[in-house]
């Protein structure tokens, strides 16, 4: 396993490990770096920013790839290879400003962040980072270590509800829950591990896409039950998550899901919901069905 260091983290106020289709997120094998903030960079909006190196190290190898075709997304993708001293560090949605034989450190541009085709249509511009071997082969798409981070991350409890604040086409953020110390920390919405009734130090941070991708995660690590808002989601093993085969429903409407993630910033449910209706300041209820 490779650990990322608090300041690796310091650039990106958010963060997901499981939040993802792709097999490279199973058992939390990569992590997405969010540089800035949702509605700056969801639905669309792919004004060019900066992308931050999350590792120091010398560059040793960059690739154009062939990405899923989308209306909103670039035609092209790319990858940063970086050998850190330790592991191969790979680095995608980057639009290199970088070539082989650079040194980067933390906080460094890499480049550009590109709106990739491997975005769902609600997922915001980030960076994606997986770990390999120095003797193994950084082209494949399959093959990296799991990813742990050395921050603590607080877990928000949440009874489903909120207002909302923002919305796009194909999502809204709610007022709730509330982040316990903007700026400070890391927190995440909170799943508690033995079911709806266990208590268990105010449980532990859900992450992924409930129930839209296959599975998610729960840091820290957990065995049994899941719930979220009152409700049983899934089961964890260690700190991944099967889910259940459950509907979320917003005000008694089935939607994707919900988006599930830590973050350093303000925050509040985020609901998966293409052409939805919800207005802002609008009341909703998330409920959990089998």
């Amino acid at each position: 396993m490779v650990t990322l260091p608090a300041d690796a983290l310091a650039p990106f106020p958010r963060f997901s490990l499981y939040n993802s289709p792709y097999v490279s997120h199973d058992e939390g094998c990569a992590i997405d770096l969010y540089p800035g903030g949702e509605a700056a960079d969801a639905d669309g909006g792919s004004r060019a920013k900066a992308a931050p190196s999350p590792v120091a190290g010398e560059v040793v190898a960059t690739r154009t790839v062939d990405a899923p075709s989308k209306p909103y997304a670039v035609e092209r993708d790319h990858l940063i290879v970086v050998d850190t001293g330790d592991h191969l560090a790979r680095v995608l949605h980057v639009d290199p400003g970088v070539a082989p034989g650079d040194e980067v450190r933390v906080g460094d541009s890499l480049g550009e962040l590109v709106r990739s085709g491997f975005f769902a249509p609600w997922v915001g511009n980030h960076v994606h980072l997986g770990f390999r071997d120095r003797d193994a082969d950084a082209l494949r798409a399959s093959g990296s270590l799991p990813v742990d981070v050395a921050v603590d991350v607080d877990p928000v409890a949440w009874d489903g509800t909120g207002r909302v604040v923002s919305r796009g086409e194909t999502y809204v953020v709610l007022d709730a829950p509330e982040h316990p110390a903007p700026g400070e920390r890391f927190a995440g919405i909170a799943g508690t591990p033995g079911g709806a009734d266990a208590a268990n130090d105010g449980g532990a941070v859900l992450d992924g896409g409930l129930p839209h991708y296959e599975g998610g995660g729960l840091l820290p690590s957990g065995d049994g039950p899941v719930s979220l808002a009152g409700r049983r989601v899934g089961t964890a093993n260690g700190r991944t998550v099967a889910w259940d085969d459950v509907e979320v429903r917003a005000n008694g409407t089935a939607i994707t899901g919900v988006s599930l993630f830590v973050s350093r910033e303000a925050f509040g449910a985020k609901l998966v919901c293409p052409d939805h209706e919800f207005a802002p300041g609008e009341r909703v209820e998330v409920t959990v069905h089998r």
